[in-house]
């Protein structure tokens, strides 16, 4: 088992639930390449180099099979005080056509862990919108002219394939998975300054948005506790959630792929081959694909996310 560090990212929409501080922290980075072990016999390592050193017995046949030893997911905590600025990602072949080798695309889901009264999101564009019109509201920052919006609960899952045009909204908490790449391409920044890296793309995003797609929201559903919940599925991962008690639930990666377990509600124990872990909200601990079953059980209770690489 791999216990990772968390990685903090100051951002101008951020607020103080992550990490309270003088600047607003936007993101926490919990499951990336760039993630340290935080103990055992690989302290320090990254996932990055683990990845390439360790190859399918961390990672699994199926990512193997996919994308090399290039660790595959990046997933964050995002804490949205205000709005973040509309965006879209591109795919696979726009990321290598615009950005060049060694760069994959974006598609992304999102979990609600916290909802305001009222917290919406934007999520695609209106019905009907043709790439013409799609093209003069971006070029002219008139995008909210456009733009699909849609009310979110706690609980709730949002699929957002790459070339969706979205924002999330003030009042979120998010937990997010997505491939191994942080390309955004800015569409529009709510009149903010374009200064300290937040320039628009326009260029790039008329070129990637697609007016046809639009994303898939699956709304919360009771699960009893320690049965495995679908949330979302796609060729890039899935996602599943576990509510969980002091009986423990057996899982495993049977060597397909790793299990990345990030703790979201209450304390999680996890155990594996004489080996325990504790996690408290939001840390996570990577599950090597060849390392056999492991158990979790809520300390007393918890809610765990587990992102992997889809068969």
């Amino acid at each position: 088992m791999l216990r990772l560090s968390i990685d903090y990212r100051e951002r101008v929409w951020g607020g103080q639930r992550l990490r309270q501080g003088a600047n607003p922290i936007g993101e926490a980075w919990i499951v990336h390449e760039g993630n340290r072990v935080v103990d055992g016999p690989f302290a320090g390592r990254t996932l990055e180099d683990l990845s390439g050193a360790l190859g399918a017995e961390l990672l699994g046949f199926v990512p193997l099979a996919r994308t090399g030893t290039r660790f595959p997911l990046l997933i964050k905590i995002l804490d949205c005080e205000a709005w973040l600025s509309v965006q879209v990602h591109p795919n696979d072949e726009e990321a290598l056509r615009l950005e060049g080798p060694g760069h994959f695309g974006k598609t992304e889901a999102w979990h609600i862990l916290e909802s305001a009264p009222g917290a919406r999101l934007i999520a695609g564009v209106k019905a009907g919108t043709s790439r013409a019109a799609l093209a003069q509201a971006i070029s002219h920052g008139q995008v909210l002219d456009i733009a699909a919006s849609v009310d979110v609960s706690a609980g709730d899952t949002v699929m957002m394939p790459a070339g969706t045009m979205h924002a999330l909204g003030p009042g979120l908490l998010v937990y997010e998975v997505q491939q191994t790449s942080d390309i955004t391409y800015r569409v529009w920044d709510w009149d903010r300054p374009a200064a300290a890296g937040r320039s628009l793309h326009v260029a790039q995003s008329i070129a990637v948005t697609d007016p046809k797609l639009a994303p898939s929201l699956i709304r919360a559903a009771a699960a009893r506790p320690g049965e495995a919940r679908e949330l979302t599925r796609c060729p890039y991962f899935v996602l599943e959630s576990r509510m969980l008690s002091r009986n423990p639930v057996a899982c495993d990666p049977a060597r397909a792929s790793f299990h990345a377990v990030t703790a979201v509600e209450g304390r999680v124990d996890v155990s594996q081959a004489g080996q325990s872990i504790t996690l408290s909200p939001f840390e996570s601990v990577v599950i090597p694909a060849f390392s056999g079953p492991y158990l979790l059980r809520g300390a007393p209770s918890g809610k765990v996310l587990t992102a992997r690489v889809a068969a």
